[in-house]
Formats: C-alpha cells, sequence, structure tokens
C-alpha cells in the first residue's frame, strides 16, 4: 500500500514504529427513558448513587496505581475527576434532574454532560476549555454502570502497539503500561488537555488531533508516530523508515546528553551562574526531582486553585494549598501571582459580565481590587503561608503605578492585621508585578522606585505591543517574541530596574525558548522561569553561549528593522556552535545582591 502521512499535533516528544491497535469503545448505550414515573424516583435515585459508588471504588482503584507508578503529585488528574462525583455542578445537578424534572439517570448523566459541555466550550481559555474531557470521562464511567456496560479494559492489549483511539479520558491514560503501549494517536484532543498532560509525564509519544484523517488507522497497519513533529506515517515506504530511524537515534542521543544536565548548575560557557526556575499552577505540572534542579518557582498561577474548584476557596483552604507547596520546595524562593481571573480565564461559579474586549477589561488586579474582600483573603493567605518559607507576591496585569501603590497598601494593611494578631509572617517579604503592559514599560523607571521585582510576562507582552490576539489563529503569524519592539521593551526593562538595584525574572514562554538564550544571557535577565520540561533544554544552551558572543548578537539585533531578520540573526548564531570561552568571568545580576 502507498505511504500515507497524517499530521496532527505533537503532544509528546519521541518516535516510535510499530503496529496500529485500534481501541474501541464499548457498544452503543443500552436503550433507556427518558422520563420516569413519580414513584419511581427514590428507586431510581438509589441506582444512580449504587452507579455513583462503584464509579468512586474504580477512580480509587485507578488512583492507587497510579501513584506508583506516577507518584501522587501526578494522581491530581483523577483526584480531580472524583471530586466531580461529589460536584453540586455535577453530580448533584444529575440529582435534581431526577428529583424535580423527574429523568432517568442516565438522561439526567447526558443532560447535564450537554450543559457543561456548552459551558466550557463557550470559554476562550484552551485550558479551561479541554476540562470538559474529565467531565465526558466521569460521565461515561457512570454511564457504564448504571447501564452494567464494561468501560474500556485496557488488559486485551498483551503486545507492544501503537494505540489508536477517538480520544483517550485521563482515566484511561494514566493506566497505559509504557512496555505495551509505545505511543498514541487520537482523532480528538490538543495541547492543553490533561491526557496531553499525562503522556508527558508517563514519557509516551503522542500525536492527537489528527481529526478526519483518523478513520484511515486500520488495525494492524505498520505505522511511525512522530510525537516530536506532531504526524503519524501509515504504511511507510524503506527510504521513510531508514530517514526515521536514523532520527530517532539523533533524538534519543540527544535526550541523554541532556539528561546529564538535569541536576547541574545553569552555567554558562564562561562560568556565570543563571537562576533558572519553573512555572507552576497545577500539580501534575511538578515533574519528580525538580526541586533539586532549579532555584525555585518563579511563577506560581493561583488562578489555577480557583478555577479547579466549585466556589471560592476559603482563606485557610488558600493557606493550606500555599504552605505545602512552600514545604516542598525546602525554602527555595516561590513567587505567587495573585487572581488573574478574566480575559480568557473564567470561573464556573462566578458569572462575569459580559464584555466585547475582555483582554481590555475587567481582569487580574483590577478585577481584585474592583472585589477588595476577594482580594484581601487570598492576600491573608499568602502573608500567613510565608513563614513556613520564601514568598514573593506579584501583582498581574499592573498598569499604572497607582494600581500598584492600591495593591501593596492593602497588602501592608493585613501585615499590621496579622502583627497585631500574634499571627507570624515573613515581614521582609516582597513585592513585584508583572510587566506585561506597554505602560510599564515606559513607565520603568519610576516603577523600580517603587517595585521589589517585576517579573516579564512576554505571553501577554507581545500580545499587547503588537496588538495581536493571541487566541486568533489568522494574526498568529505576527504573534513574535524576536519582533524588534517586543526586544527593545524588554531591554530597556531590565536596565531601568538595574539601575535601581531591583531584580527582573521572566515567566512566559521565552524564557523556555533556547533560541532566545543568548539575547536574554546578554540583557543580564536574572531570573528565567519556565516549565519543567524546558530545564534541561536551557542548561545545555547557557553551557554553551559566553557573555562576549551573546552582548554582540544582541546589539546586532537591536539595531535590526523587522521580525524576519531577527530570527535569522540568532538562528545563525545557533547554528555557527559554542563560542570560544571568555577569557575572565564576567559578573552577571545573578552574581549581584539583587539576585532573586
Amino acid at each position: 500500500m502507498s505511504e500515507i502521512r497524517i499530521p496532527g499535533i505533537g503532544v509528546s516528544e519521541g518516535i516510535r514504529f510499530g503496529s496500529v491497535f485500534v481501541y474501541a469503545k464499548p457498544p452503543a448505550e443500552a436503550a433507556f427513558p427518558e422520563r420516569i414515573e413519580e414513584g419511581e424516583v427514590e428507586g431510581e435515585l438509589a441506582r444512580l448513587e449504587k452507579a455513583k459508588h462503584e464509579s468512586l471504588a474504580e477512580l480509587d482503584a485507578i488512583i492507587s496505581q497510579s501513584e506508583k507508578k506516577l507518584g501522587k503529585e501526578k494522581t491530581a488528574i483523577i483526584q480531580g475527576q472524583r471530586s466531580f462525583l461529589n460536584d453540586p455542578a455535577f453530580y448533584g445537578e444529575i440529582v435534581r434532574q431526577v428529583k424535580r424534572k423527574q429523568s432517568s439517570p442516565e438522561h439526567g448523566v447526558l443532560t447535564v454532560l450537554a450543559q457543561l459541555t456548552a459551558l466550557f466550550e463557550k470559554m476562550e481559555n484552551a485550558y479551561v476549555k479541554e476540562r470538559i474531557h474529565d467531565v465526558r470521562d466521569v460521565a461515561e464511567r457512570l454511564m457504564s454502570h448504571l447501564q452494567h456496560v464494561s468501560y474500556p479494559d485496557l488488559k486485551q492489549i498483551t503486545e507492544p502497539v501503537i494505540l489508536a483511539a477517538d480520544d483517550l479520558t485521563p482515566s484511561v491514560t494514566v493506566q497505559l503500561d509504557r512496555n505495551i503501549i509505545m505511543g498514541f494517536v487520537t482523532r480528538a484532543g490538543g495541547e492543553t488537555t490533561h491526557t496531553a498532560i499525562l503522556s508527558r509525564s508517563l514519557g509516551i509519544p503522542a500525536v492527537v488531533g489528527t481529526g478526519d484523517d483518523f478513520v484511515r488507522l486500520q488495525h494492524g497497519d505498520r505505522i511511525i508516530l512522530d510525537g516530536t513533529e506532531g504526524i503519524c506515517i501509515l504504511h511507510p515506504e524503506p527510504a521513510t523508515e531508514a530517514a526515521y530511524r536514523h532520527k530517532q537515534e539523533r533524538e534519543q542521543e540527544a535526550a541523554r546528553k541532556l539528561s546529564a544536565y538535569r541536576e547541574l548548575p545553569a552555567v554558562t560557557a564562561d562560568g556565570a551562574e543563571i537562576g533558572l526556575a519553573v512555572n507552576v499552577g497545577m500539580p501534575e505540572e511538578m515533574r519528580e526531582g525538580i526541586v533539586q534542579e532549579v532555584h525555585g518557582v518563579g511563577l506560581f498561577r493561583t488562578e489555577f486553585l480557583f478555577m479547579n474548584a466549585a466556589s471560592f476557596p476559603t482563606e485557610d483552604e488558600q493557606f493550606q494549598v500555599y504552605r505545602s507547596m512552600l514545604e516542598a520546595w525546602q525554602g527555595k524562593p516561590i513567587v505567587i501571582r495573585t487572581l488573574d481571573i478574566g480575559g480568557d480565564k473564567k470561573l464556573s461559579y462566578w458569572d462575569l459580565p459580559h464584555e466585547d474586549n475582555p483582554f481590555l477589561g475587567m481582569r487580574a488586579i483590577r478585577l481584585c481590587l474592583h472585589e477588595p474582600e476577594l482580594f484581601r483573603t487570598q492576600l491573608r493567605a499568602i502573608v500567613r503561608a510565608s513563614a513556613y518559607g520564601c514568598v514573593k507576591i506579584m501583582f498581574p496585569m499592573v498598569s499604572s503605578v497607582q494600581e500598584f501603590r492600591t495593591a501593596k497598601s492593602l497588602t501592608q494593611d493585613i501585615m499590621r492585621e496579622l502583627k497585631a494578631d500574634g499571627v507570624p509572617f515573613d515581614e521582609k517579604l516582597e513585592i513585584g508585578i508583572m510587566a506585561e503592559i506597554p505602560s510599564v514599560i515606559q513607565l520603568a523607571d519610576r516603577f523600580a522606585k517603587e517595585v521589589d521585582f517585576f517579573s516579564i510576562g512576554t505571553n501577554d507582552l507581545v500580545q499587547y505591543t503588537l496588538a495581536v490576539d493571541r487566541m486568533n489563529e489568522k494574526v498568529a503569524h505576527l504573534y513574535d517574541y524576536f519582533h524588534p519592539a517586543v526586544l527593545r521593551s524588554i531591554h530597556r526593562l531590565i536596565e531601568a530596574a538595574h539601575a535601581e538595584g531591583k531584580w527582573v525574572g521572566m515567566c512566559g514562554k521565552m524564557a523556555g525558548d533556547p533560541l532566545a538564550a543568548p539575547l536574554l544571557l546578554a540583557m543580564e535577565l536574572d531570573e528565567w522561569s519556565m516549565d519543567a520540561a524546558s530545564v534541561p533544554k536551557q542548561k545545555y544552551t547557557l553551557s554553551r553561549l559566553t557573555a562576549a558572543a551573546s552582548e554582540e548578537l544582541l546589539q546586532r539585533v537591536l539595531d535590526m528593522d523587522t521580525t524576519q531578520e531577527v530570527r535569522q540573526a540568532v538562528q545563525a548564531f545557533r547554528a555557527s556552535g559554542p563560542a570560544e570561552p571568555a577569557e575572565k568571568v564576567r559578573p552577571t545580576r545573578a552574581d549581584a545582591s539583587a539576585r532573586p
């Protein structure tokens, strides 16, 4: 048969060769009535409750199995699914459908699933939108017990295969055995689903979102799966297979080299130590051993604590999360970003007014200052937790000096209250801001006199500087942090901060991009915060850079007019290989007293 190439989205790197195993779901559900009689309500509620407890028992078994394979942190995904079965917005609403509308339990499950699907699909944030996969997983499990239909069983697979499925739910993905499942490909899915997150945690190469081409996959077909490039090749020709074998060898060799850098410090070729940190917002983002590999947490996204809850978390609930995080990091600094809701991030239990342009509307610090009691609750929890480690508070979306002063004043009021009550906290706690709006760049010298630090959020800084909607695929080609205006903004901010002895971090995607490393090194960025997977790559890149060569590149780049010119310059610099080590070690801001 002729070779067929099926493009998709690569969500977990790696190349695998094997045969396709088409993983089918159980037969269509048995027929069930839409409505029940009034006298049947109690009996049907009992049947629903039995199905709930059977589902919980199954999930508990999966959680136990997952903890042995992935550790407790990674099982939070399935723990989250388990919580749906006690969530008023899910299980409670199903019960209400049976009680008040006399729906059959099956019809109630499908009704609530449809309602939540419609709600999640309206959300612009890709991460939140794709949580519907978790809800659907729980709904299918509940339906299987209501109808006595077997849930998909991975035990049917006994030899190494490339798994092909319309979609894989997180509770199925977490059970995948790497000795049997060499990789998987799905019709549906995206980069931010829990299934994608778990595939990376398990180290299983995966391609998702293949769409209509998925139907070409047949049981037993020979296939090459490339999770790095996001493509599947059916019936590969000998020349193609040989090329991919060679590519696989190169990737495996590169992975071996990178693994050696995990526990090494981030040091340049001329001996300057760089402070690398990680961004976290959910437990499953915490790779085992990462605490020993980095300087600390450059961004703790607290919005996920709110987004994964059924209602606003209380002060004590937040305090416990922040405290446990600080204790886990063993005294290393953690930059906690206050609630960043609005724009593309919403809460299911908070019905915010519609805005024509939410990215420029009531979001982040604006929303917190508009809802001071909500803000006070979070600030009290963070300040209390500071007694158990090294906390730094960061306010997002600040656009004016007055906003910062108001938020800082509120924080200081809380500190005075806690001190009067004898509650311990870190009285030297640093307070800084996200630098992600052009007005902060323009007033960088003024802000630098008042903040303790900056953290550059390149994702939004690019969006606001270039007036490009980063969620709009039609203008995605214009969204680029190598744009000269963005680079000059970053350079200007760092210079203004250092003039006042303040440190600057970066927590956007740019910080973990090896291509950007020489520019950030030359700008003397103090803290580079990224996802855990990027840490060894950036350590390796830094080990091949010197200050002198990087500064020479930066000066040329800052004089360029177009994004294309900049990209060509940095790509040529990277292709030229490591520069010669400098004769003397140049101290960097990471060596100075301003180090975070």
